[in-house]
């Protein structure tokens, strides 16, 4: 089973297509639709007001933002099933789609760094759990079905790749990696909520910069993909790891 995990990972273009998504669930969790809200996130899920959040409670802040997370990333992992479904479905047309799917992605990351007038907008849904331990997986569902299009660019990126994949189960592994790109920093957070907060005013100074190197790496992956760039790079790596053997 190891083994098998392990050559899963190191072949195709999952060897790239992992990291990438972490970095995409990382840009998320930087975005104007996340990051200034990461307080009440963690009060909410909680059921904690702000001086007992700061008291260090950690570990009912672990729990509530572990609930949290396996919310959003059950959503995230059925879009990444769907995706990767859908490309074993089409891989005839794998190629056309995916060239097509670059372009997209292109448009997705000017519009994240806000180059696109109009199409950068918050939208988030207007639905509201329980508070406390036992809305937190209830509030991670409709985070991860109704904070679009912020974080949509790059959630639809890691789908693209899933899609790439033509597999199921490595949609879905890519769209795990993206919950753990996304769900690190809210863990991090609760672990050290006074530090974090301290840490979380300097990016929120710096978040234009921030989000906007988030959309030029959008971008880039976009050119990679519409050009077949993707595919030659991905070819390549998999002759380079061909001598490589699984330890796992």
């Amino acid at each position: 089973m190891g083994s098998t995990f392990g050559e899963t990972v190191l072949s195709g273009s999952l060897a790239l297509a992992i990291p990438v998504a972490i970095i995409a669930g990382l840009v998320s969790f930087l975005s104007p639709c996340v990051l200034p809200l990461v307080p009440g996130y963690l009060g909410y899920v909680t059921g904690l007001s702000g001086p007992e959040l700061s008291d260090g409670r950690r570990g009912q802040l672990v729990l509530g933002v572990s609930l949290f997370i396996l919310g959003f990333g059950a959503v995230f992992v059925s879009y990444g099933l769907l995706f990767g479904g859908l490309g074993g479905v089409l891989r005839e047309h794998i190629d056309v789609i995916t060239r097509v799917m670059g372009v997209v992605t292109i448009l997705l990351g000017l519009a994240f760094a806000g180059w696109i007038p109009g199409l950068s907008r918050q939208w988030t849904s207007g639905a509201k759990p329980a508070v406390g331990l036992a809305g937190a997986p209830a509030l991670g569902v409709v985070f991860g079905l109704g904070w679009t299009p912020c974080m949509g660019p790059t959630l639809a990126a890691v789908q693209f790749l899933a899609f790439d994949e033509a597999n199921a189960g490595r949609g879905a592994l890519l769209s795990f990696m993206y919950t753990v790109g996304l769900g690190l920093p809210f863990l991090l957070a609760a672990l050290a909520y006074r530090r974090s907060m301290r840490m979380f005013g300097w990016l929120r100074r710096h978040q234009l910069v921030l989000v906007r190197v988030g959309g030029v790496m959008l971008i880039v992956l976009g050119i990679l993909l519409a050009t077949g760039l993707w595919g030659e790079l991905m070819t390549r790596m998999q002759s380079w790891i061909q001598g490589f053997e699984v330890v796992v």
